[in-house]
């Protein structure tokens, strides 16, 4: 009774704060957004959810609503291999950035892969026009990348040129000190040398914080 009565204790705390409660945390993604942003968060995850069930898997998937992303991107390349009789360890993921802005853009679902929204650039900026990366703009920081395609690939066909290997993390603090938060890498086109992306620090993000 009285350890139920401490976290009743803790959980009014925080709310009573504007903090996401410790007890949350624990069963939630990795967030560090404000407890307001983190409810909105929550809302638009369960409803993806539900509406997964109630529909079918979407065909833009929203992977910052999934409790753990890349498990999803694994299942994707496994039904694959399955599928196609690949060899598991020698297949991987093939990233592209489309030229839908929006996930109301797609009409229909990939027969291979996925598409996914809500990822963030920090570093650069997407050049939509010319489709590669460039330099970010102005006193912008982030910002929201078009509509991703992601393939699964036999390792040997892929033949990738002028791409930034990109790492895509759970939150803009990257890795923690444990090396948690790499969730996979995208492959993104550019004009320069990787070197350029690398010093400017360039990633993607499930979350703008």
């Amino acid at each position: 009774s009285s350890g139920i009565n401490a976290e009743y204790g803790e959980v009014a705390k925080a709310l009573f704060n504007g903090q996401i409660p410790a007890s949350w945390r624990r069963l939630a993604p990795d967030t560090l957004k404000s407890l307001g942003n983190w409810i909105a968060h929550f809302e638009r995850r369960y409803t993806q959810y539900i509406e997964w069930i109630e529909k079918g898997e979407p065909a833009v998937m929203w992977l910052s609503g999934l409790h753990i992303p890349e498990s999803y991107l694994t299942a994707l390349v496994q039904a694959t291999c399955r599928k196609n009789g690949w060899p598991l360890d020698k297949s991987t993921l093939y990233t592209t950035v489309t030229q839908h802005v929006k996930a109301g853009d797609v009409r229909e679902k990939l027969h291979n892969g996925c598409y996914v929204e809500g990822l963030y650039l920090e570093g650069g900026s997407w050049d939509i026009e010319n489709s590669c990366l460039r330099k970010s703009k102005p006193k912008v920081l982030v910002e929201e990348l078009p509509i991703l395609k992601v393939i699964p690939i036999e390792a040997h066909r892929l033949k990738l040129q002028n791409t930034f290997r990109t790492p895509v993390y759970t939150t803009s603090e990257r890795r923690n000190a444990m090396g948690v938060g790499l969730v996979f890498e995208a492959d993104i086109t550019t004009k320069e040398h990787n070197s350029h992306w690398v010093l400017q620090g360039v990633a993607l993000m499930l979350n703008a914080d």
